[in-house]
């Protein structure tokens, strides 16, 4: 993108979810946009359709916001996150990385073989026809590639929602025949990291912050779902390893989800749009200024 005149006046665009009214989202947006007027940038909060964004007769892409200098994308509509950056606009973070992100398995695929250790994981096998049943013999691969317990997850949620824990056979099957019709994938536990996990905040190729969240109640430490958060001091080849991921995922931004296994580190999730408010308070790190701060840089130095 060509870089803005400095006498130009600076503007922007917080695009979130059409409907959402999730506490810690709307937080999210006020506390960028705060931070964005502290450095002189006008930005504004916008619900996606609340602005024309079309593909017209001809092909040309109508964008009623291309006026600003930038967006950030706090939403997962790939059509919007599309068309935006077709009509030209700078996203934070762009459409290729939302997508990587929101897509778990997709995460997963696009990390392969680039020397960053996950936990194994087995893609679900879509059901379409009605009078099919789960496969028993794939379910026996299951059970004998990543043993019990095993964690199903669907391939898209946040908060820990879609999340499963199966510790025998009959669960398997069950949760199988739960997901069989929208993606969702198998993954290895990490047993002695269960409801034990590091989150990670990764902008501009720099860790800004990183929490250790734990649970007494749930096999996930997510805060939503009762985990409670502490500061927690990234080591050095921790970091490297998050810096990394969010580099191969071409991420200006991220919160990375780190299980601590006996044997070393392994990524399980990246969430581009993370949330940053109980990382801010445990902290006390001012996330919002640092990812305010990026986008200054990226759009206007």
């Amino acid at each position: 993108m060509e870089q803005k005149n400095a006498s130009k006046s600076k503007r922007g665009i917080i695009l979130i979810n059409a409907y959402s009214n999730l506490p810690s989202a709307l937080n999210q947006s006020q506390r960028l946009k705060t931070e964005f007027s502290a450095l002189g940038i006008a930005v504004d909060v916008v619900r996606n359709g609340d602005f024309p964004l079309y593909a017209d007769d001809s092909g040309k892409v109508v964008n009623g916001a291309a006026d600003c200098d930038f967006c950030v994308y706090l939403d997962k509509d790939k059509y919007a996150s599309a068309l935006l950056e077709k009509s030209g606009m700078r996203l934070f973070n762009s459409h290729s990385a939302v997508r990587a992100c929101d897509d778990k398995m997709t995460t997963h695929a696009l990390l392969a073989e680039e020397g960053v250790p996950m936990p194994a994981v087995i893609p679900g096998l879509l059901r379409y026809d009605g009078e099919a049943d789960v496969s028993a013999r794939r379910l026996d691969y299951i059970e004998k590639t990543l043993g019990y317990p095993v964690i199903v997850k669907s391939s898209y949620g946040s908060l820990g929602k879609g999340v499963y824990k199966a510790d025998d056979r009959a669960q398997l099957e069950r949760l199988a025949r739960k997901l069989q019709f929208s993606p969702h994938f198998f993954q290895r536990c990490i047993v002695g990291s269960m409801g034990r996990d590091v989150r990670v905040i990764v902008i501009g190729g720099k860790v800004a912050a990183a929490m250790l969240r734990q649970s007494e109640i749930d096999f996930r430490s997510n805060l939503e779902l009762g985990g409670r958060g502490e500061k927690f001091d990234c080591p050095a080849d921790m970091a490297r390893l998050c810096i990394k991921t969010a580099e191969i995922l071409g991420l200006d931004y991220c919160g990375i989800d780190v299980l601590l296994g006996e044997n070393g580190y392994y990524v399980c999730e990246v969430n581009s749009n993370a949330f940053f408010g109980g990382i801010e308070r445990v902290t006390g790190v001012n996330v919002a200024r640092l990812y305010a701060e990026h986008i200054y840089r990226s759009i206007y130095d």
